[in-house]
């Protein structure tokens, strides 16, 4: 057995802290939104080969691909490098430097800690197994970067991969893990409707297309919560809805646009003509013309129970019983999904919040961390490493 990944990586970061946390700041101070993290890809591949390693850059441009050792079988470590499409509010050092984009998800952490798990394999004088490294662009986009990059490789070879994602309700310290679904599937649904117009006075000689949508907006939640069941945990909520410009005239268009979330993998298989054919039903007495685009968007992130147990065995080991906590299910998606509908995988939450500090929800724009997070993250990444290879040497 090599010596332990996780003495190592204490060594490596009493030295490197500094530039840690030097390259969450330029990430965070210089975002970019998916597919155009032109940037972002170039820090990483100037840091990856200041390692002396050998990344190489996905075919679309953006997003690194670095593999550590030389074995034919490797186990795949993940970071998602997009930012969001929000102005930064906060009055910091490293706010962003581009206008209405923002790191408000913590993919910049996820980045930094990745590349600080590379500098430790790198130096690292004997490896347990062959590590590849994903940083992938585009996962704030549906259906996310994840599924380009298995096509385009990024899985050859894996048999398991795993990903941290930051969670502000988690104080820094704390590893919140959980079996099973820990994200939900995100499906976008588009429904615009159509009808000839007139005037308010008249709407029996027209079709209410206002009326219309109404019924939409209310009706179909609550007939898709009896038409599925419960404990799929669908939710339907619209997030955009637009008809009209006068407050006399009956509109000749109007739109709809929102989200469709389950826990349940197999049902978001076939959700989609159930949505369908209730949108339909609903309009149809108004005489409304209906179009319907559902874009099925990401699947659940399901994590595996052994590879759960394994990142509880490494949280344990670097930190003690204190760290290990328990994470409620999300019904937000995550692209980290695509990658276990091909290998086994589990996502953990890292805590990023600073003990007493108020909770800044993922997505916002004053969205920040406590910094100490960032070592926290290559450690729980080593000691589970170290977990993941003697688990592996049990059971040659």
């Amino acid at each position: 057995m090599p010596s332990s990944l996780h003495t190592h990586a204490l060594d490596w970061l009493g030295g490197h802290q500094a530039e840690l946390v030097g390259w969450r700041r330029e990430l965070h101070s210089h975002p970019e939104v998916g597919y155009s993290e032109h940037r972002t890809t170039e820090l990483i591949v100037r840091v990856l080969t200041g390692f002396g390693l050998d990344p190489r850059r996905l075919s679309f441009g953006t997003g690194v691909i670095c593999d550590v050792g030389a074995g034919p079988d490797y186990l795949a470590l993940r970071a998602d490098i997009d930012a969001l499409p929000l102005p930064d509010t906060k009055t910091v050092s490293y706010a962003s430097q581009n206008a209405g984009v923002c790191h408000a998800c913590g993919h910049d952490v996820h980045t930094a800690i990745l590349l600080a798990v590379a500098g430790c394999l790198a130096g690292a004088e004997e490896l347990g197994g062959s590590i590849r490294l994903i940083f992938q662009p585009a996962e704030e986009r549906l259906p996310g970067g994840a599924e380009a990059a298995v096509k385009e490789g990024a899985l050859d070879g894996v048999n398991q991969i795993f990903a941290l994602h930051c969670d502000p309700k988690l104080t820094v310290g704390q590893i919140g893990l959980r079996v099973g679904p820990i994200t939900a599937s995100c499906n976008q649904l588009d429904i615009k409707l159509s009808g000839p117009g007139g005037h308010t006075a008249r709407p029996q000689l027209t079709v209410d297309l206002v009326y219309a949508m109404g019924k939409l907006i209310t009706e179909l939640p609550g007939l898709l919560s009896r038409r599925v069941d419960p404990r799929a945990a669908v939710s339907l909520v619209w997030g955009a809805v637009a008809a009209g410009s006068a407050a006399n005239a009956i509109p000749t268009t109007g739109t709809l646009r929102g989200t469709v979330r389950m826990l349940d993998g197999q049902l978001w298989n076939r959700l989609e003509s159930v949505v369908t054919e209730l949108a339909r039903q609903i309009v149809a007495p108004t005489n409304v013309e209906i179009e319907i685009n559902y874009d099925p968007g990401v699947p659940a992130v399901t994590n595996d129970g052994t590879l759960v147990g394994l990142q509880t065995q490494a949280a344990l080991a670097a930190f003690g019983p204190q760290a290990v906590s328990d994470t409620p299910q999300s019904m937000g998606g995550e692209d980290f999904a695509w990658y276990l509908q091909t290998v086994p995988g589990a996502l953990a939450r890292l805590g990023v919040r600073a003990p007493g500090a108020p909770i800044y929800d993922l997505h916002q724009s004053n969205f920040d961390i406590d910094e100490d997070a960032l070592a926290i993250g290559v450690r729980f990444t080593a000691a589970l490493l170290d977990e993941f290879w003697a688990e592996a040497v049990k059971s040659a």
